[in-house]
């Protein structure tokens, strides 16, 4: 089950001559309408002055002479370079506008220092393949730092009605009839074109060398929830693999071909990394490499995209992002050793996907984190678990973890009141961020973690964590004296306290009096304790962390490894 998306939003472009303006007020200035005053102004102090410098051109001289000589000046006679200086003051659409001026224009629009980054959220439909087939072709061979976000908005899940709920429907089915997979033609034709824009992608980049920042994200979580059914998609859209081994080598052959390279992020991209791709770098590369982040929960059985041996050639991490199951024991004493740079930011993703095929054996003991945190003594981790049961998470929760994140997310298995507590009193001094999201269907009501306890764990969580600066919850049943007592401990410093209004729940003894509206009681005593305005979230669509659980992983572990 995947929680739904956000419609994508629309911008909408407003013209002068259809817009309004209050009376009295100025409209302000658009970035392209100061540029085209700016070029007004180097047009006039370009055009000759009558009788000065130059003598009035004979007739013989033609309409060829009238732009030199006082006669009408079109954009296209200002040089290559003034146009590429006014374009580098213009975002990115604004420029796009004004490159359909003149043909001169649009030739300086795709000047390699316009476009030192591209940053693309691919929609995964066929319209998108000629755009971005375009864009690619013009920037791909130049771009410093490329990021590319694979969208699975209009993925089809079950439910949604039209193509989805044929698919649902022929799913089950077809599983009850002889439980087999089912082939939606849908699913088909998507994950078809998602190999193709991965092909248009990495093919356009494969021979730049100034290449600085790759990051690829391919949200196709829906697909990749039904793991066989992935496989047999796969061999039906690519029966002999030429496309999978097509895009593996692509990849390959960057990371061969890199030479400035110091940012490598590729998460959940369907089969593109492989437990030799790292290989493809040299050694001065890896030597000098500052992030890598490698995430894949479709990967087979204990297969791992990096081990401990070859990490020993990263020795200038400075932030690394790992499944769980893949950062060892041996890898924590890798990064430990004196020759490693220290490393600030560790992210790891726990997915009940990797716990069931991999095993909790090999992981850090507390000793190891000592040792880690001796080298690196800024390092900060932030864990996301997903569907972990309480009783793994209780080994995985070492006390020398310098925790700063955490965000527990779950369909299927809730966090226990003891996960909580222990969190508070072992990261203390380091906790920043605490999520708890919640979707399991309960007809008996959400979890209550203060049952059975003197103290509410939320509670003692606001008030042992005294650096706690986020706290969002869903899917839990927070009281609504507790949510007040949060409030009053962290004040102004909790800049964001987001509760879904479902969550919350009152005593009896508040509901009886008469007095007192509880609802307006709650929202006025936990504004007076933030000192700023505060209501409960309505909509669960409106919350802060509210999207699929590997894309806010991947969207958060990018912030907190930028944020060094």
């Amino acid at each position: 089950m995947v929680r739904p998306r956000l419609p994508r939003g629309c911008w909408r472009v407003v013209g002068s001559s259809s817009s309004r303006v209050a009376r009295g007020a100025a409209p302000p200035p658009s970035a392209l309408s100061l540029m085209l005053l700016f070029l007004s102004q180097e047009l006039e102090r370009r055009r000759p002055r009558p009788g000065v410098g130059l003598r009035p051109p004979a007739a013989a001289a033609g309409p060829a002479m009238s732009s030199v000589c006082g006669g009408p000046v079109g954009a296209g006679s200002l040089p290559s370079e003034l146009v590429v200086h006014i374009f580098s003051f213009l975002a990115a659409p604004d420029r796009l506008r004004a490159s359909a001026a003149c043909s001169h224009w649009r030739d300086c629009l795709f000047y390699p220092a316009l476009w030192p980054r591209l940053r693309l959220s691919l929609r995964v439909c066929p319209a998108e393949r000629p755009r971005l087939d375009f864009l690619m072709r013009k920037c791909g061979w130049f771009v410093r730092e490329l990021r590319v976000q694979f969208a699975a908005d209009n993925y089809p899940s079950g439910g949604g009605g039209g193509a989805s709920a044929v698919c649902e429907e022929a799913a089950v089915a077809a599983v009850a009839a002889d439980g087999e997979a089912p082939l939606c033609p849908r699913w088909l034709e998507l994950l078809r074109t998602y190999l193709e824009l991965v092909l248009c992608v990495l093919s356009s980049v494969r021979n730049n060398r100034n290449l600085q920042k790759l990051s690829l994200f391919g949200d196709i979580s829906i697909l990749q929830q039904h793991g066989s059914i992935s496989n047999t998609y796969l061999s039906k859209v690519d029966p002999d693999g030429k496309k999978i081994k097509q895009i593996q080598q692509l990849f390959e052959e960057i990371l061969s071909n890199s030479r400035q390279l110091k940012w490598l992020s590729c998460g959940f991209m369907l089969q593109i990394v492989t437990p030799t791709s790292l290989s493809s770098l040299s050694n001065p590369i890896a030597n000098t490499m500052e992030h890598l982040s490698l995430l894949d929960n479709h990967i087979p059985g204990n297969t791992t995209l990096i081990t401990a041996v070859e990490l020993e050639r990263f020795v200038g991490l400075r932030s690394l992002a790992l499944d769980f199951c893949d950062f060892t024991a041996e890898m924590a004493r890798v990064l430990a050793d004196n020759n490693h740079v220290p490393l600030y930011r560790l992210s790891l993703l726990v997915h009940n996907i990797s716990v069931m095929h991999k095993s909790l054996e090999y992981m850090p003991e507390d000793e190891d984190w000592k040792a880690l945190t001796r080298n690196s003594t800024n390092l900060r981790v932030y864990i996301m678990a997903f569907d972990i049961k309480s009783d793994d998470m209780l080994r995985i929760l070492k006390p020398s973890i310098p925790l700063e994140r955490i965000h527990f997310d779950s369909y299927i298995t809730c966090v226990s009141g003891a996960v909580v507590d222990l969190i508070s009193r072992q990261y203390d001094k380091f906790l920043t961020h605490f999520i708890l999201m919640n979707d399991v269907i309960d007809t008996s009501g959400f979890p209550d973690l203060s049952d059975n306890r003197t103290e509410d764990p939320l509670v003692l969580l606001a008030w042992r964590c005294t650096r706690l600066s986020l706290l969002a919850v869903h899917g839990y049943t927070v009281w609504a004296h507790n949510l007040i007592a949060i409030a009053r401990l962290r004040g102004s410093d909790l800049k964001v306290l987001e509760v879904t209004e479902e969550s919350i729940d009152f005593d009896q003894g508040e509901l009886a009096d008469q007095d007192v509206d509880p609802v307006h009681n709650l929202i006025e005593q936990v504004s007076l304790g933030l000192g700023r305005p505060w209501h409960a979230v309505m909509d669960i669509e409106l919350l802060s962390v509210f999207t699929e659980p590997t894309r806010h992983f991947y969207r958060e572990m990018q912030s907190f490894s930028e944020g060094i």
